[in-house]
């Protein structure tokens, strides 16, 4: 006797809206944080376009603000999600680690700045949008 099996609907996957949801997030980072820099940079704070930063507390704050913008990022990739809005931010934090990475690595030869602030991009980005996403799953609750 065959027995039947009760068919839960899926939602359907909603690639358009999945990629929309990481893009806000990742655009949001990088506007708000070359937004900021532009100015610091107009404000005198930072030193001209082009020249190297050398100051350890100009570039703990360009990491901090960082930070809070990548929490951000995270927070509107989970919330503009369609369904398991985690992945997501797993797929924004991949996203981000690797272009960070890269960027770390190409300018390690160059003169911007201290070797550090790169590597804390690499290393701080993935658990702020993690952090990012975790804030909106606790607000859903």
């Amino acid at each position: 006797m065959p027995t039947e099996v009760a068919a839960t609907p899926e939602q359907p996957r909603r690639l358009g809206r999945s990629t929309l949801a990481v893009l806000v997030g990742f655009i949001s980072v990088a506007a708000l944080s070359l937004g900021t820099d532009q100015v610091l940079h107009f404000l005198d704070v930072y030193p001209p376009w082009g020249q190297p930063m050398y100051d350890v507390g100009l570039n703990l704050l360009a990491l901090a603000y960082r930070c809070v913008y990548t929490v951000l990022g995270g927070y509107l990739t989970a919330a503009l999600a369609p369904r398991n809005p985690m992945r997501h931010v797993l797929i924004l934090g991949a996203i981000g680690f690797v272009l960070s990475l890269v960027g770390a690595i190409s300018i390690a030869n160059m003169n911007f700045g201290p070797l550090w602030y790169p590597v804390a991009l690499v290393i701080t980005g993935f658990p702020c949008v993690w952090l990012g996403g975790l804030i909106r799953r606790a607000q859903q609750r």
